[in-house]
C-alpha cells in the first residue's frame, strides 16, 4: 500500500512517419520531496520565459509505523503545501501559504500563464468541501520564486 515518491513525466514523441508515441521518464526528486499521493493536481505555469510544475493536495496512506490492524489501509490528507517542481533538474521546493488551511483531494485545477486556479475538493480532516476558488500566482524571477495565494470566497 505504498505510493511512489518519484515523479513520472509523460511526453509525446513525434516520428518522421507521423507515428506518435508516448515516453515516460521516471525522475527522483531532490529538495523538499512531496510524499507519494493520489487525488492531487499538478499543473505547469509559465513566468518570465521559464516553466515549473505546481503540485498541490491529495491523500496518502498513514505511515506504516502508525498503522494498526483496524487502520491498515487508512488514508490522511496531505499537508496543504504547494510544491514547485523543476522537471528538468528534478528539484522540488515546498511553500506554506496561510490561505490554504486544508490539503484538498480530488479538486480541479487549471493553469493559465503564471496562475493556477483551484476549485472544490474534499478535506478528510474537516469533512468539508470548500466553496472557495483559490488563485495561486507563481513569479519566476532570477533567484527565488515568489508564490502567493488569493482566496475568492463563494
Amino acid at each position: 500500500n505504498e505510493l511512489s515518491d518519484k515523479i513520472y513525466i509523460m511526453s509525446v514523441v513525434c516520428k518522421n512517419n507521423k507515428k506518435v508515441t508516448f515516453r515516460c521518464t521516471e525522475k527522483d526528486l531532490v529538495g523538499d520531496v512531496p510524499e507519494g499521493r493520489y487525488g492531487h493536481s499538478i499543473d505547469v505555469v509559465y513566468s518570465r520565459g521559464k516553466s515549473v510544475g505546481v503540485l498541490f493536495g491529495g491523500r496518502s496512506y498513514i505511515p506504516s509505523a502508525q498503522r494498526t490492524t483496524e487502520k491498515w489501509n487508512s488514508v490522511a490528507d496531505c499537508l496543504p503545501h504547494v510544491f514547485l517542481v523543476d522537471f528538468e533538474f528534478g528539484c522540488s521546493t515546498s511553500y506554506i501559504l496561510p490561505e490554504l488551511q486544508d490539503g484538498l483531494s480530488f479538486h480541479v485545477s487549471i493553469a493559465r500563464n503564471d496562475t493556477i486556479y483551484i476549485l472544490g475538493g474534499h478535506s478528510l480532516a474537516n469533512n468539508i468541501r470548500p466553496a472557495n476558488l483559490y488563485r495561486i500566482r507563481v513569479d519566476l524571477p532570477l533567484g527565488s520564486p515568489a508564490v502567493n495565494c488569493t482566496v475568492m470566497p463563494g
